[in-house]
């Protein structure tokens, strides 16, 4: 139901996908949507959750490997823009921004996974920093708050003018 939820909500948008849509792409009856999540509202905070949970996991697997190349920028924005570009996350998120803005208990878990994101790449960032002996200006939060914004307007910008920025572009503009 997760993976026929992503692709309605990214085709359709939230307000438009219907509970019956999800569980009629999945091939499932209304019932078995109900009898796995409380409401629409609830699907979508599990599907944002995996898909945080899967950059988690990339972004921990990248630290692991320990780049040993200094264009740590580089890495790091490539890997944050294929989390996007492998699926419909860049929409899906774009998507719980709104619902956000209108719904505050979904708000709030929408707002804890992006404090968890924003602590999981400063986190990331300065194991990183120090294990490679890179200096940023200024403290890791708030050097991560202007990448996360950065990516993330380029990533919409390249989504909705595709032939006005090449991807290639697109990362080049990212690299902070």
């Amino acid at each position: 139901m997760l993976d026929a939820a992503a692709s309605s909500i990214a085709e359709k948008g939230f307000a438009a996908t219907s509970v019956e849509d999800i569980a009629a792409q999945a091939g499932y009856s209304r019932g078995a949507f109900y009898s796995n999540f409380s409401s629409k509202s609830d699907l979508f905070v599990e599907l944002l959750r995996l898909d945080h949970q899967n950059m988690q996991e990339s972004l921990q697997k990248l630290r692991d490997t320990a780049p040993s190349s200094g264009n740590l920028q580089a890495q790091l924005t490539l890997l944050y823009a294929q989390c996007y570009r492998d699926n419909n996350s860049c929409i899906i998120w774009a998507e719980a921004r709104l619902h956000a803005m209108r719904d505050a208990k979904f708000r709030r878990h929408v707002n804890a996974l992006y404090l968890q994101k924003h602590d999981m790449v400063a986190y990331f960032l300065e194991q990183l920093c120090k294990r490679l002996n890179i200096r940023l200006p200024g403290p890791f939060a708030d050097q991560v708050l202007g990448v996360i914004a950065l990516i993330d307007g380029i990533l919409c910008f390249n989504m909705t003018m595709p032939n006005d920025l090449s991807d290639a572009s697109a990362e080049a503009e990212s690299q902070w």
